[in-house]
């Protein structure tokens, strides 16, 4: 809070990310005059996911949200923005052609993942994840031997988890369904790069 008291700008995802939801108030007070910028602004959200920068599709919007947020604040080096905004959009355009590519030729489209952070992933390249987690919860014994049988009926040989997460439950799926655990990281650094990792695993899990 003290540095955020010095910014000029706070770039807030503002897609119902839990951080955001409890510490917002008490980000603007410390700082009344600071530009807050929504990142969300022109993205559809799906209701109880607010991992939207995991598609990017939306985070071509949030770079445009990002860029012109620093020319309002910065209009001086507008031309710096703007070059740097058109060569990271040039660069998300590829990797999405890049993972449609990836993903073209898969025989499933229906993944399990423990946390559900990847509706938007989803949806963006025509697939469906099934979560093990509802709603911050662990599945109750009888959920988990649904999702034991809905592995099995579905042919589901790996199970995708962040390592955020105790991943308890998942042990047990996967020893009763013969799944493989792959870890994949929906808050690593290098987007780009993360993106093409999470694809590659993906087009070889399914």
């Amino acid at each position: 809070l003290r540095e955020v008291s010095k910014a000029k700008i706070y770039f807030q995802v503002g897609s119902g990310v839990e951080f955001e939801l409890a510490w917002m108030n008490k980000i603007v007070a410390v700082n009344k005059d600071m530009l807050v910028i929504n990142c969300s602004e022109g993205i559809e959200i799906l209701e109880g996911d607010p991992h939207i920068w995991l598609s990017p599709r939306n985070a071509k919007v949030m770079v445009r949200n990002i860029c012109e947020a620093l020319i309002q604040e910065d209009p001086k080096n507008r031309e710096f923005y703007e070059q740097n905004m058109k060569e990271y959009l040039q660069e998300l355009d590829r990797l999405d052609c890049e993972i449609r590519e990836l993903l073209s030729n898969v025989t499933s489209k229906v993944f399990m993942v423990y946390h559900p952070a990847w509706r938007y992933f989803a949806r963006d390249y025509n697939l469906t994840q099934i979560p093990i987690e509802a709603e911050g919860k662990e599945p109750t014994l009888a959920g988990l031997q649904a999702l034991i049988n809905q592995a099995k009926r579905l042919n589901i040989k790996v199970i995708f988890v962040s390592p955020q997460f105790n991943i308890k439950s998942v042990k047990i799926i996967a020893e009763e369904t013969e799944c493989k655990i792959v870890f994949v990281d929906p808050l690593a650094r290098n987007y780009v790069d993360n993106l093409r990792s999470v694809a590659l695993k993906l087009a070889e899990g399914l």
